[in-house]
């Protein structure tokens, strides 16, 4: 009677110590996966053995396998990491400009090596594909025309119709004026086009940045400024030129943007004095000169 009774008593500990056990999972631990489901069978249906086989190989896991992880190495930081990556030496040293490698390469390298710019981003390799149309090798300038030819097509269809666009009262218009201002300046200041169709479309930029300007001069950006007043320059509009140039110096009076339309202004209808006037302006601000500027300046003297 005595061991029925102690036999009794170890069933009814053990389950308590199952209960425990699945208890302390849900609440305390929380685990998600139902592992212990089936530890908790095998204690409940091996008393005193589930729990000391358990218990043991825990004892046995922290003596011999448990190793801490080494997290010295780890960063839990969302700030960026700066990878540095060797550069590929032996590739870079093969490279060269392609107005150089049209004049020197083979013709089979050199339909390469336009393959490999035409698979790039060929949107600022517009004025380097047309240099490749004056090969001596025939099908090297037949692809580069070709080239040149769809992407030049596909610059006017999209120009037309965001300005299309623009042109309608949309509550986005601005927003799609400020993007056609950089993205035909990207084009026509690698002047591929054709006389006339520069021409056009240096207007049709006018126009978009007029847009903008009578919007609020504030939403025209210095390089932007900066753009529409170049390209007006390469076509000696200088009056016109020197319009944007005034409006960039109100909305943008500090900047090398404004300051380099005014002196490459000057320097290309010659007015010598208000040259250096700007240049002297240029010296007493705080602004940095970069190496074209600095260039401009010293050509000119």
């Amino acid at each position: 009677m005595t061991q029925l009774r102690l036999f009794f008593i170890i069933l009814i500990l053990n389950v308590l110590v199952v209960l425990l056990y699945i208890l302390l999972n849900i609440l305390l631990f929380k685990r998600k996966n139902r592992s212990f489901v089936l530890c908790s069978i095998v204690m409940l249906l091996c008393p005193v053995v589930g729990p000391c086989f358990f218990v043991l190989a825990l004892i046995l896991f922290r003596l011999f396998y448990y190793d801490p992880v080494d997290l010295e190495d780890v960063v839990f930081s969302k700030a960026r990491a700066r990878t540095f990556i060797h550069a590929e030496e032996e590739r870079e040293s093969n490279l060269a400009p392609l107005e150089e490698a049209i004049e020197i390469t083979e013709a089979s390298e050199l339909r390469t090596l336009m393959m490999s710019v035409v698979r790039g981003d060929i949107q600022n390799s517009l004025a380097t594909i047309a240099l490749a149309m004056n090969s001596e090798d025939t099908e090297t300038a037949h692809y580069a025309a070709s080239v040149l030819q769809s992407t030049l097509n596909v610059f006017q269809e999209n120009v037309e119709k965001q300005y299309a666009l623009i042109r309608q009262e949309d509550e986005n218009r601005l927003q799609y004026a400020d993007a056609l201002v950089d993205y035909m300046n990207q084009v026509l200041g690698q002047k591929v086009l054709t006389g006339l169709e520069q021409e056009r479309y240096v207007n049709l930029l006018e126009e978009t940045c007029e847009i903008l300007f009578q919007a609020g001069p504030e939403q025209l950006k210095s390089h932007q400024y900066e753009a529409v007043s170049l390209r007006l320059l390469d076509l000696k509009e200088f009056e016109r030129c020197e319009k944007w140039c005034l409006r960039a110096a109100a909305q943008y009076p500090n900047t090398l943007a404004t300051y380099s339309c005014f002196l490459k202004l000057y320097f290309s209808n010659g007015q010598r004095e208000k040259f250096f006037a700007t240049i002297d302006d240029l010296k007493r601000s705080s602004v940095v000169i970069d190496r074209e500027t600095l260039e401009l300046i010293r050509v000119f003297q």
